[in-house]
Parts: C-alpha cells; sequence; structure tokens
C-alpha cells in the first residue's frame, strides 16, 4: 500500500524583504500623487482653465494676425509655464508637508528610485502640459472663423513644436529640482518666481551685468522657445549656462540632501 507523498512547501522567511517595486509602478503612484490632492486636483485643473481663457480672449480681441495656431501656441504656453512648475515643487515637497517622506522611503528604501520617478513624472507632466495647450491652441484656430469675421492660419513648424515641449520640461523639472532642495512648499514657490525676477530686475538695470541677462536670466534666454526662436549655436549654449544654474545645481544640491538626511 502506498502512500501519498505531498511536495514540501518553502514558506516565506520572517527576513524576507518584500519585492520592491518597479520603476514603472514608482512613476505611477507618483504621478497618482500630483491629482489625488484636493491642492493638486485644482492647480491643474487652474492650469487647464487658464490656457482655455487666454485662448478665448485672443480670439475675440486681438487683431487678425494674432490669431494663428502658432501665435495661438505662444500664448497658451504663458499660464502653463506659469503654473506648471508650481505642480512640479509640490511633487517633492508634498512629501513633508503631508508628512508621508518616513512612509514613502521605508516602503521603498533605494531614495534615488523615488526621486527618479519623481523627474520622470515632471518630464511627463510638462509634455502632457504642452498637449493640452496645443489642444486649446488648436480650438481657438478652429472657432476663430466660426465666432469671428477674421481668418486663422494653421501653419507652425516642427522646431516651434519642439522648442515648445522642451521649454515646458525644463520649467516643471525647475520647480521639482527647487522642491529637492527646499523642501518646503512655501519658500520654494516664493524663491521660484521671486529670484529669477529679481535676477532679471537687476541684470537688466546694472549695465556692468549684461552678461548676466544674456547668460543666466531665464527671461532671455528661454522666452524666445515661446515661438520658436532659438537657432543659433550661441542661443543653445545661453540656455544650456541658465538650465545648469536653475535646474542642474538646484536638483544635484537637493538629491544629495535627500539621499544623505534623515528622514523624521
Amino acid at each position: 500500500m502506498s502512500t501519498a507523498t505531498l511536495a514540501p512547501t518553502t514558506a516565506p522567511r520572517a527576513g524576507d524583504a518584500p519585492a520592491a517595486p518597479s520603476l514603472l509602478r514608482l512613476v505611477r503612484v507618483e504621478l497618482r500623487k500630483t491629482y489625488d490632492t484636493r491642492a493638486g486636483f485644482w492647480l491643474l485643473l487652474v492650469v487647464a482653465l487658464a490656457a482655455l481663457t487666454v485662448v478665448t480672449l485672443q480670439m475675440l480681441f486681438a487683431e487678425e494676425p494674432d490669431k494663428t495656431f502658432a501665435m495661438f501656441v505662444g500664448t497658451t504656453q504663458l499660464p502653463v509655464n506659469l503654473l506648471l512648475p508650481v505642480v512640479g515643487i509640490l511633487l517633492v515637497t508634498s512629501e513633508w508637508s503631508q508628512r508621508t517622506a518616513m512612509t514613502t522611503f521605508t516602503l521603498v528604501p533605494a531614495r534615488s528610485r523615488v526621486l527618479t520617478a519623481k523627474v520622470i513624472v515632471g518630464v511627463l507632466l510638462g509634455l502632457l502640459g504642452t498637449v493640452a495647450a496645443l489642444l486649446a491652441s488648436a480650438l481657438g484656430a478652429l472657432l476663430t472663423p466660426i465666432l469671428t469675421t477674421d481668418a486663422t492660419d494653421w501653419g507652425i513648424s516642427a522646431g516651434h513644436l519642439a522648442q515648445v515641449a522642451l521649454l515646458q520640461v525644463l520649467t516643471i523639472l525647475i520647480g521639482v529640482a527647487f522642491g529637492m532642495l527646499l523642501l518646503s512648499s512655501p519658500l520654494a514657490i516664493v524663491l521660484y518666481f521671486v529670484l529669477p525676477t529679481v535676477v532679471t530686475i537687476v541684470a537688466n538695470t546694472v549695465g556692468a551685468l549684461a552678461w548676466v541677462r544674456d547668460w543666466l536670466d531665464q527671461a532671455t534666454t528661454m522666452a524666445p522657445m515661446f515661438e520658436g526662436l532659438l537657432s543659433s549655436g550661441e542661443d543653445w549654449a545661453r540656455l544650456a549656462t541658465t538650465v545648469a544654474l536653475w535646474l542642474v545645481a538646484p536638483m544635484v544640491a537637493g538629491w544629495i540632501r535627500i539621499i544623505r538626511s534623515e528622514i523624521g
């Protein structure tokens, strides 16, 4: 008489650590955080409404040459460019303001993976903001000949679209960088708006600081991207210098700070 032999089962050991979530899952989680909170949801809604508002005003009150698709694109980038970086700041600082940093970094001890996911989400939000602005611009160009007596033009270059998308990605990543460096929503938001403004005013007032205006001032080096006007190698070199100061430096410093700091 034979007896059935049961295959031995291996029970998980108490000391085994749970599998780390994939980077894709972390990106999904971080992306959901941007609209799960009341502040994040309303901020994203305000960005969309602001883009529609400027399109409506431009369509109804601007001169006919300013009602082309390309002009609508340039105009809609302004509110998106102004408000979307705040979402990037909150993407980082909300971990500290809502006291979720300890939970986040306990579940994912490799802090660099969390920060990488936040940067990827920043890039995605920049691209999504560009798409939203393009849709609002297309709506304005479509309705212009219907609701007004003016004609419109749909022509726009691929270079213009690429520069607009790059501009939105860079600006929201600057917001992410400020959030990483300062870890405080009010402080990061205030300094994000105040510091570039001060640099612009001082650089345009003091003649000896003309080089600061030409190479480090966001208003000078990045503004041409609204209309896709960056063309020469010097233009791109100035943009790279500005990005190094306002994005790379604070992001590296903030990254190191978060990696090395005690989370309490």
